[in-house]
């Protein structure tokens, strides 16, 4: 470590782009939970025909799927990478994230097109833990970068706001959709804040905004990979993979304003402090 530290403070250029690694490997780490779902979904998709080519697989991938993460869960929670306090806000996550696929798989939005015994309904029990995953880095990302903020707004506008965004999921199958609405709330309660943040030693700062539209964007990266290893399926994939379409970026963007809110009751945002005069 210390000849590393030597070797980047020679210049600047290899300052940036130390700092710039250690960015990467740190949210490397904080969306574990997330690369640990992502990577066993790829496994099963690559494994699964290989073992048993015929299709008779004597246990369900989609089941095999929640089994593996209530593993990744349990060691989460056994390490110390997350704590029951959090876990217990992710659960939020998997609850509602439940609720919405329920809903959305009877409404054709999607389809999960592997037989399982671990269900309800339509909806295998792993997609939860897909939600689950975003509010787990959320969490951990706050930690491990040391993320404080300004400008941002009071609590009590951001629970109405992803109120809003919640039922409008719903909502916009029978009556008009609010979306361009409640982007423009976002901007409206967001865009004055900034969240500070260290990759390295230096502290750095962004747009809340810009923060939130970049996990957005490799959610959609995460869900073109998901969609590919079928764990589940848009209207147009049914005979073959394409890539999701990128209007999906605004549901997930939506979706990060509620994440960040739910794990606010648990992480309250805190204040960066001002430099003395």
């Amino acid at each position: 470590m210390a000849r590393a530290e030597a070797w980047a403070d020679r210049s600047r250029g290899r300052r940036y782009a130390y700092e710039f690694l250690w960015f990467g490997l740190k949210q490397g780490w904080a969306c574990l939970f997330g690369g640990a779902m992502l990577g066993l979904i790829l496994a099963t998709y690559l494994v699964w025909p290989v073992l048993w080519p015929e299709g008779a697989a004597p246990v369900s991938r989609y089941d095999v799927l929640v089994v593996g993460a209530l593993g990744i869960q349990a060691l989460m929670l056994a390490f110390k990478l997350e704590s029951w306090e959090e876990a217990r806000v992710i659960f939020l996550f998997h609850v509602a994230g439940t609720i919405m696929e329920l809903f959305k798989t009877y409404h054709g939005s999607w389809i999960y097109p592997e037989a399982s015994v671990l269900r309800i309904g339509a909806v295998p029990l792993f997609s939860g833990f897909m939600y689950a995953a975003v509010g787990s880095y959320i969490a951990r990302v706050q930690r491990i970068f040391h993320i404080r903020v300004r400008n941002y707004p009071p609590l009590w506008t951001t629970w109405v706001l992803a109120a809003a965004i919640y039922v409008n999921f719903f909502a916009h199958h029978w009556l008009p959709d609010v979306r361009i609405a409640l982007f423009a709330a976002t901007v409206l309660l967001f865009g004055r804040g900034w969240f500070y943040f260290t990759a390295d030693r230096t502290r750095r700062s962004m747009p809340l905004l810009l923060g939130y539209g970049l996990v957005a964007l490799f959610i959609w990266f995460a869900e073109n990979l998901g969609t590919f290893a079928r764990a589940w399926v848009y209207p147009g994939q049914e005979g073959g993979w394409e890539m999701v379409s990128v209007n999906k970026l605004g549901a997930w963007f939506l979706l990060m304003i509620i994440s960040v809110v739910l794990v606010s009751l648990v992480h309250r945002p805190e204040e960066e402090p001002r430099a003395s005069a």
